[in-house]
């Protein structure tokens, strides 16, 4: 069983003017081959999701971007400590998709002032370390929120205090859809305005630092405390600061 989301009408773009999309945002900034992999993560399991909705949006503007994207469907995850070693299907599959990913979009609606507890819960099922893996260090990070009634920016500021935390690049640019309810039509599809246009920011943003940071992932996440934690010491020989300094 698998918990993607299959993604409705991926090439119909209706809120999109074609003529001011840049299909290769990151070109010149790092190696685009192979495409940039990205797990989109939304905070709400209402039938019409209106987090759901943003993420599906964003996915297709992905893939047109030239990204792979998997959204993840968190309808049975269980919660924290729930099951012995968060040893359940849904969990163990968040983490495998987590792992294959370099770049994460999260998208929560806002619920008393934050994210919501689905949003919180998949976040807490992604350990910093896992089995000597870190399923999010390293990684981009793009945060968006909906909400009910006026703009407001809760969601997406404890989402960066969280992508911090989980020791993630978190672009500069985000997304807050305000009275979501009235963005969308009956079939689901965002209408055209400065929302979704915000949207289609984020997400060029979101593939320009996936590409910039990807040939430099290992050096930007080497850590001393880590290298002392593991017992590997630098090998002097291939340190260039030290060859630099002619120590």
């Amino acid at each position: 069983m698998s918990r993607l989301r299959d993604l409705p009408d991926p090439d119909h773009l209706p809120a999109l003017d074609p003529a001011y999309l840049s299909t290769t945002p990151a070109q010149g900034l790092g190696p685009t081959d192979p495409a940039p992999r990205i797990l989109l993560l939304y905070g709400s399991l209402r039938e019409r999701s209106f987090s759901r909705l943003c993420v599906e949006e964003a996915a297709r503007l992905l893939q047109v971007m030239g990204c792979e994207t998997r959204i993840f469907d968190p309808c049975d995850l269980p919660l924290t400590d729930q099951v012995a070693g968060d040893d359940h299907p849904a969990v163990h599959e968040l983490r495998e998709h987590a792992m294959w990913s370099e770049g994460m979009v999260w998208c929560s609606p806002e619920r008393h002032g934050q994210i919501s507890a689905i949003m919180k819960l998949q976040i807490d099922h992604l350990p910093l370390n896992m089995g000597g893996m870190r399923p999010t260090q390293g990684r981009t990070l793009a945060v968006m929120q909906v909400s009910g009634g006026s703009q407001s920016f809760n969601a997406v500021n404890t989402l960066r205090l969280l992508g911090r935390w989980m020791r993630m690049i978190t672009i500069p640019n985000q997304s807050s859809v305000s009275k979501a309810f009235m963005e969308f039509d009956d079939a689901g599809r965002m209408k055209p305005s400065a929302y979704y246009d915000r949207i289609v920011d984020v997400m060029e943003e979101l593939v320009r630092f996936t590409v910039l940071t990807r040939p430099h992932a290992t050096q930007l996440v080497d850590r001393y405390s880590e290298r002392k934690a593991e017992q590997t010491p630098i090998d002097r020989s291939k340190d260039l600061s030290s060859i630099a300094g002619g120590s």
